[in-house]
């Protein structure tokens, strides 16, 4: 897939007025600081398409970018660490819990993983969260290039090991570098075919 174009479209914290065209949306979300908005502006060839920062916990909110004029991409807040206080990390998961499960738009989660850390209990859950509520989702395994490649290959087939404890089967992976340009063309490519699927 090509990148023709990638725009901002509206940041908001009620589900209930996201964009109401039909366009599907891949939503993105992971624990604060695991590279998510440079994810986003590697895959889009943008550097300041997606708001970076060293503070964890930046996006607070649903933000929605048309991408080809065809589909969404949607930067969702991370979730477990972020400074902010007890009552707007609740407000956040609430407005998240919200957009998953009402969003009929949505036709994947990608959940973003950091590939030098075991399986951490809260990406867990949350992926099991997902799998009741029946959410398809995809695992994006981020920062590959802080890893040996031998290093690599252990990290993922430990976590893998760790997942089918619950699931039948490892949902699709996909394994990225923000700064290498690593996993790109494979993401990008795997998100066209779906909406191929979808007859788009």
């Amino acid at each position: 897939m090509k990148i023709k174009s990638a725009e901002f479209l509206v940041s908001n914290s009620d589900v209930l007025k996201c964009p109401s065209n039909k366009f599907p949306e891949y939503a993105f979300i992971g624990r604060s600081n695991v590279g998510k908005s440079s994810l986003i502006n590697m895959l889009m060839q943008r550097k300041s398409l997606a708001k970076t920062s060293g503070r964890p916990g930046k996006t607070q909110l649903i933000n929605h970018f048309v991408i080809n004029n065809s589909w969404y991409l949607v930067d969702l807040p991370g979730y477990g660490y972020a400074r902010v206080s007890k009552k707007a990390k609740k407000t956040f998961q609430k407005f998240i819990t919200n957009y998953f499960e009402k969003r009929k738009q949505l036709v994947l989660a990608f959940v973003l993983i950091d590939c030098r850390h075991e399986a951490q209990k809260i990406d867990l859950e949350f992926m099991e969260w997902l799998g009741i509520n029946q959410i398809p989702f995809s695992i994006i395994f981020t920062k590959a290039d802080k890893l040996k490649p031998k290093a690599l290959q252990k990290s993922i087939e430990t976590y893998q090991t760790k997942m089918l404890e619950q699931w039948e089967e490892m949902p699709s992976y996909f394994i990225t570098s923000s700064s290498k340009g690593t996993g790109r063309e494979e993401l990008l490519n795997y998100i066209e075919e779906v909406n191929k699927q979808m007859g788009l």
